[in-house]
C-alpha cells in the first residue's frame, strides 16, 4: 500500500498564492502518476492537474491553467502544486493522488489506486 499525506492548504484572498504538498509513504515503488483533485461542497470531486513519473509531462484542468503549476521531487515520492492568481472559485477540498504500475498518465479520478485525506483551501474575495 502506499500512504498520501497532504499539507500547504489554508485561507487566502483572491489573488494570492499557496503551495501544496504531497508525501508518499509505504510501496512507492509501485506508484507512477500522481496527480490533484478538487472536491467542492455540493459538487463532485474534479481533476486539476497530473504529473507522469519522470515529471517530464504535466497535465492541467483548462480552469487553472497558467496559474497553477505542478512539480515532482527528485525522489518522485513528494509532489508539489503551486498555485498563484487564486480565484474564490477555487476553493475546495484538494486530494492527492497516485496511481499504481501503469505506463499512462490518467486524468480520471479511477484510475488513481491512491489518495490522501485532503487539505482545505479557501479563497476569499
Amino acid at each position: 500500500q502506499v500512504q498520501l499525506v497532504e499539507s500547504g492548504g489554508g485561507s487566502v484572498q483572491a489573488g494570492g498564492s499557496l503551495r501544496l504538498s504531497c508525501a508518499a509513504s509505504g510501496r512507492t515503488l509501485t506508484m507512477r502518476a500522481m496527480a490533484w483533485f478538487r472536491q467542492a461542497p455540493g459538487k463532485e470531486r474534479e481533476f486539476v492537474g497530473a504529473i507522469s513519473w519522470s515529471g517530464d509531462s504535466t497535465y492541467y484542468a483548462d480552469s487553472v491553467k497558467g496559474r497553477f503549476t505542478m512539480s515532482r521531487g527528485n525522489a518522485k515520492t513528494t509532489v508539489y502544486l503551486q498555485m498563484n492568481v487564486l480565484k474564490p472559485e477555487d476553493t475546495a477540498v484538494y486530494y492527492c493522488a497516485a496511481s499504481g504500475p501503469r505506463v499512462d498518465v490518467p486524468l480520471s479520478r479511477d484510475r488513481y489506486a491512491y489518495w490522501g485525506q485532503g487539505t482545505q483551501v479557501t479563497v476569499s474575495s
